[in-house]
């Protein structure tokens, strides 16, 4: 009595993903939404700064200072706008056990529940993070660039968490609509 997955979770399925890295087609643009891009240049900006830090404490034996700080707020940054793609693609880590041996509405409604909680905590996120960077005065140790800044881009990457939350009942609710 297993459940067969909807049209929304068969869209976004991982192993699609992963076999569709290794097809010849063209690249397009449009397949990828902004966080991607976001997400993609931060990361290289995070090798960029890692591969400094290798090259003068390694090369040099004389560590740069600031590489060291740098490069965790670039993760923190990937980490959380890399979220807002999990969210867009529902790649997120679930509990599915229990939804194969629930009957479809059930499943249905337990998945629409949990994308509501959801989009509620990424607001609530969201608040708490712009509240904390309002609150934050102080500057990053080696950089003179003030720490609010990370709390704002995290901010910013719930607010796009949660749109894109809402974007997926969206189209789970369509697609409901057009099944019956």
């Amino acid at each position: 009595m297993s459940r067969k997955p909807d049209k929304l979770d068969a869209a976004v399925d991982p192993m699609a993903d992963f076999e569709a890295a290794f097809d010849s087609e063209a690249f397009c643009f449009g397949d990828y939404a902004v966080e991607d891009y976001a997400v993609l240049v931060v990361f290289w900006a995070l090798i960029l700064v890692v591969s400094l830090q290798f090259f003068t404490r390694y090369v040099l034996g004389d560590s740069t200072t600031w590489t060291e700080e740098v490069a965790r707020y670039l993760l923190i940054v990937i980490g959380f706008v890399g979220s807002a793609m999990a969210v867009r693609k529902g790649t997120h880590i679930v509990v599915e056990f229990f939804y194969r041996y629930m009957p479809d509405w059930l499943a249905r409604l337990f998945a629409g529940l949990a994308d509501l909680v959801s989009v509620g905590f990424y607001l609530a996120m969201a608040w708490v993070t712009y509240k904390l960077a309002g609150r934050t005065a102080s500057m990053m140790v080696s950089v003179d660039l003030p720490k609010s800044l990370v709390y704002y881009i995290v901010c910013a990457a719930f607010v796009m968490m949660a749109l894109r939350g809402i974007q997926r009942i969206v189209i789970r609710a369509r697609l409901a609509r057009q099944e019956s």
